[in-house]
């Protein structure tokens, strides 16, 4: 995962990673591995074709900020993430499963894919050159096209790929293209970082910021607003510019589903976003295991339920002194998943009562999620404790009735209570 400040010279030594970086490589492999387990569900499946794109793949190897260890990079996070999935997918299975994975890293400083290139091919990858791994030393906006190409014509019908696209900075990724693949290829996925800190501190109302806008897809971001009227008139500018940077950033890309949280620095502020951005809420729901899994790496200003505002739409009441929403700080920990259940468990009623004949648990979560912080087994629990507490019914397709939260699927029906209780 490339930033512009590495530097990587044949011979020299790697250069130096931080530990925030490291959080990316840590949660891309729970991701993957994840991922793949999930979509081979069925004991018959024999294969399982996916193709892997690291679009700013960098040199492969850092040295650690603190140990000075070596590590390598995310090229390397895939390749072995998907070896870690291969064992746990056929552990246990009579019939074994075959991951058909191709791997597309794409660097456009030569150094860094000369670096790349000589440690993969040091780590006995070299074989697989122009098989299944392929190397191009170009910038990935000239690749994209090509690569998606290749996706389409390998894969036609579910078409999976998951690009990662660790930019330096905001600007290289523009929302166009992140659109065209996603409507191009219905399995794609894209995780995103994008420096939403870095952008806040550097832009002004001069022709640059106004280009860098243009440039990535979002020329509207401030409502016709300048920068210098925001910071005159609004103490909380910084999180009006979050809150409609978000917005545009989701909506030009095209996504169904999407998970934005911040990733947090050292110094214990967030400082860019990780967005996964997809077609399907099953996807959603594994990244967004990911985020409470690792929550010493995940920041999140909102709420708990059905309205996290976008997780940016900062409410002043709540701000306690510009930096802080301390109060809405949601650290994806023990106290935030018992929030989230109960939020849900309050808010979910009303979306049931609305309609005698309910909802189904997969249209309750995937009409939803993209405004909640919570895991589709959060929707279950909170679902669950309404049961108890009879506020609502639950009845599956052939009519049995569930009496817990292990037992609800994603076809089954929520209904309200034959013996109603008033919600206000």
């Amino acid at each position: 995962m490339t930033e512009c400040h590495y530097g990587w010279t044949h011979g020299g030594p790697p250069p130096i990673i931080h530990q925030h970086s490291l959080a990316k490589h840590e949660i891309l492999r729970a991701y993957l591995t994840a991922y793949i387990q999930t979509l081979i569900s069925s004991p018959f499946q024999d294969q399982f074709r996916l193709t892997l794109v690291d679009g700013f793949a960098g040199g492969g190897i850092y040295r650690h900020e603190t140990t000075g260890q070596e590590v390598l990079g995310s090229p390397f996070v895939m390749l072995e993430a998907a070896k870690e999935a291969e064992f746990l997918v056929n552990r246990e299975r009579q019939k074994q499963v075959h991951l058909d994975l191709a791997y597309f890293f794409v660097e456009a400083d030569p150094a860094a894919a000369g670096v790349l290139r000589r440690e993969l091919t040091g780590r006995g990858y070299g074989a697989l050159f122009d098989q299944s791994v392929f190397l191009r030393n170009a910038r990935f906006q000239d690749q994209a096209p090509g690569i998606v190409d290749f996706v389409r014509k390998r894969s036609q019908r579910a078409a999976r790929a998951i690009f990662l696209l660790d930019q330096y900075g905001y600007s290289e990724v523009p929302t166009a293209l992140i659109r065209t693949i996603l409507a191009s290829l219905p399995g794609a996925e894209i995780i995103l970082t994008f420096a939403v800190d870095s952008f806040i501190n550097y832009a002004s109302d001069s022709p640059v910021t106004r280009k860098l806008l243009d440039r990535v897809g979002l020329p509207d971001v401030l409502r016709g607003r300048s920068i210098d009227e925001l910071k005159r008139s609004d103490r909380l500018w910084r999180l009006f510019i979050q809150s409609c940077l978000y917005k545009d950033l989701v909506g030009a890309c095209g996504a169904t589903y999407y998970t934005p949280f911040f990733i947090r620095s050292a110094k214990g502020h967030g400082d860019y976003w990780l967005i996964h951005l997809s077609q399907h809420h099953r996807a959603r729901d594994v990244m967004t295991r990911i985020h409470w899994e690792k929550n010493n790496y995940f920041i999140h200003y909102g709420d708990a339920g059905l309205d996290m505002f976008h997780m940016l739409g900062y409410v002043p009441k709540y701000d306690s002194d510009y930096t802080g929403q301390a109060e809405l700080a949601f650290c994806f920990d023990g106290p935030a998943r018992q929030k989230s259940i109960d939020a849900l468990k309050n808010q979910i009623p009303h979306l049931i009562y609305t309609n005698l004949d309910g909802m189904s648990f997969g249209e309750l979560f995937a009409r939803t999620c993209n405004d909640s912080p919570a895991s589709a087994h959060h929707y279950r629990e909170a679902v669950g404790a309404l049961l108890h507490e009879k506020d609502v019914e639950v009845v599956s397709p052939e009519g049995v009735v569930r009496r817990s939260a292990g037992q609800i699927h994603d076809k089954d029906q929520i209904i309200p209570p034959r013996q109603r209780k008033l919600f206000v």
